[in-house]
This record gives structure tokens, C-alpha cells and sequence, in this order.
């Protein structure tokens, strides 16, 4: 159908002419009504942004004189963030004399690392700056074999 021809029968019907297919030979247009197909695109495009799950960065932090008690409500309040699927910035903090013995916050680390065992990807590895030992994890996906083990804290 020539072009006058397709833009007389949208007038007629009250639609729009649209360009569907420009390099086609010959050109493919379509007869619809744009403000509708706009407004259900727009729609569909929202509804895609809201289902999408977006991953935050959640933080937990502690010091290096946390109970064993503690140490377990803290970590899995960890797992709930992993099995949401979010990543987990772990951040152990030092406060006067602590500073002079940061291999227990690293030892912490280690403990805490061993306690997810391969239910755990490590995105960021235990490094110490300033006041703070901070590192990073994430689900990899596998289910907890145990879901209790206790941790002992130094």
C-alpha cells in the first residue's frame, strides 16, 4: 500500500501512521494509537523496574571484645542478608589498646569466614585500615549444610 494511501486509512480510523521497520524494502508502518501503546510501554517498564530485585550493600560491624552470644545474633542476621541475596560488608573495629593487637580482629575474621564455609564467596579479603578491619561477602549460592556453629571469640 502506497504511503497516502496507509496515512488516509489512519485518519479515517482516527490513529496513527508508525514506522515500524525503516530499512525494509519496503518500508513496514503500522496503524495504532500512540498515546495508548506509549502509556502501556511506560507502564510495562515500571512494573519490569519494580520486580527488579535491586542488591544493596548491607554493613554489620563489632569490636574484638564481642561476646560469643553476640558474635552468633550478629552473624545470622548476616545470613538473612546473604540469603536475600545482598552483599556483606563484615567491619571490625578497634578502640585504644586494641590497635596494638590486631591480629585477634584478624583471627575474628578468619572464624567468621570459616563459619559460612563454601555457602560464602569472599568479593573483598580482611584488610585493616586505620581503626577498622573491614571485608566483604556474598552468597554463593550453595544452602548451609549446619546452621548452628558456635564461633569462639579470643
Amino acid at each position: 500500500m502506497s504511503k497516502e494511501e496507509a496515512l488516509a486509512l489512519a485518519q479515517e480510523r482516527e490513529l496513527d501512521l508508525v514506522e515500524i521497520s525503516p530499512d525494509a524494502n519496503p518500508p513496514v508502518c503500522k496503524i495504532i494509537d500512540w498515546g495508548k501503546y506509549n502509556y502501556q510501554r511506560t507502564k510495562q517498564l515500571q512494573k519490569n523496574r519494580k520486580s527488579a530485585k535491586s542488591l544493596d550493600m548491607k554493613q554489620i560491624r563489632f569490636g574484638l571484645k564481642i561476646g560469643a552470644h553476640d558474635l552468633a545474633i550478629k552473624l545470622d542476621k548476616v545470613s538473612k542478608f546473604l540469603e536475600a541475596g545482598h552483599k556483606v560488608k563484615v567491619t571490625i573495629f578497634y578502640r585504644g589498646r586494641e590497635q596494638a593487637h590486631k591480629e585477634i580482629g584478624f583471627k575474628i575474621a578468619e572464624a567468621v569466614i570459616a563459619r559460612f564455609g563454601d555457602t560464602i564467596i569472599v568479593d573483598q579479603a580482611p584488610q585493616l585500615s586505620g581503626k577498622q578491619l573491614s571485608f566483604v561477602l556474598r552468597s554463593s549460592g550453595k544452602k548451609s549444610s549446619s546452621t548452628s556453629s558456635s564461633i569462639t571469640v579470643i
